[in-house]
């Protein structure tokens, strides 16, 4: 008998499998190939899964991986929008992975009983970082964890949030996560070169508005750089 295939995953979607807790619902929203799914069943990490997505071409392709790996007869597969198409009970861990940070943080505004606990969201946006952790605040939930990693040159934040109440955050820390004491992450002094680069050129192009609504943003913004370069100091003592 031959010995099954196994799912290898990108280092992002790694990132995003090492959240996942053992046993429980799982629900990977916009699954594409459902790879990351798969991969946790082959590894024993959940028992079964739902899979969803927006359009039949990826729902398709997700059910052949299923097929191809031998993983089909443990997951579900929903043509549905975000998380219309899921009940509260199959969702003990929701991942949204791949999508903008609007995107994501509309998902979960549409299902509302994803504020109730027990109830684990793992998020790994693509933009928007700022908008969906001001978002998550704003509305009922705490984040809990973020990691870092990385892809050729593209660093990518992964999530870990779940309902309850949470310190607010800093402007600053709504672009760059709350610096973690003493975990060292290697790649944080990357990220936060990166949004002081970014944050940078948005300040020299608006402090050539003379604009009045563009006064906020602009404060908005030195406050975000001066936030960043703290956190940055304080990694390097």
């Amino acid at each position: 008998m031959t010995a099954l295939r196994r799912v290898e995953l990108s280092p992002r979607l790694q990132t995003v499998a090492g959240l996942v807790p053992e046993g429980g619902g799982f629900v990977d929203v916009g699954t594409d190939h459902a790879y990351l799914p798969t991969y946790l069943i082959q590894q024993g990490r959940i028992p079964a899964a739902v899979a969803s997505d927006l359009r039949k071409g990826p729902l398709e392709r997700a059910m052949d991986t299923a097929r191809r790996y031998g993983v089909a007869d443990r997951m579900s597969f929903r043509l549905c929008d975000g998380l219309a198409g899921i009940a509260p009970e199959e969702a003990g861990t929701v991942a949204i992975a791949g999508m903008g940070g609007e995107t994501i943080a509309a998902i979960l505004a549409a299902a509302p009983w994803v504020r109730t606990p027990p109830r684990r969201l793992i998020l790994q946006p693509m933009s928007g970082l700022p908008e969906l952790r001001g978002w998550l605040e704003a509305h009922g939930f705490c984040i809990k964890a973020e990691r870092l990693c990385q892809e050729g040159k593209t660093l990518y934040t992964v999530i870990l949030a779940a309902p309850g109440a949470m310190e607010s955050l800093t402007p600053a820390e709504r672009w760059a996560g709350r610096q973690e004491h003493g975990r060292g992450d290697p790649l944080r002094p990357v990220l936060l070169e990166h949004l002081l680069l970014r944050v940078e050129r948005a300040l020299e192009g608006i402090r050539r508005s003379a604009k009045p609504e563009d006064l906020p943003r602009r404060q908005e913004l030195e406050e975000v750089y001066q936030g960043l370069n703290e956190m940055k100091k304080e990694l390097e003592t």
